[in-house]
């Protein structure tokens, strides 16, 4: 049913690869983001802002 009803249909599968491609690159991320244990991200943001440890001699 569905090949006579794309048959007629003027389509560019690579743009439509593309667009579900990136969808799901996107929803994998989103996920991967909110799912991250909130004091990791926070530990993370702070680092860069601590004092460095002295060099060992």
């Amino acid at each position: 049913m569905f090949k006579h009803i794309l048959a007629g249909a003027d389509l560019n599968w690579m743009a439509i690869f593309a667009l579900v491609t990136f969808f799901a690159l996107f929803a994998v991320a989103l996920v991967a983001i909110f799912a991250t244990d909130q004091k990791y991200l926070n530990r993370m943001a702070r680092l860069p802002m601590e004092e460095e440890e002295q060099p060992r001699d």
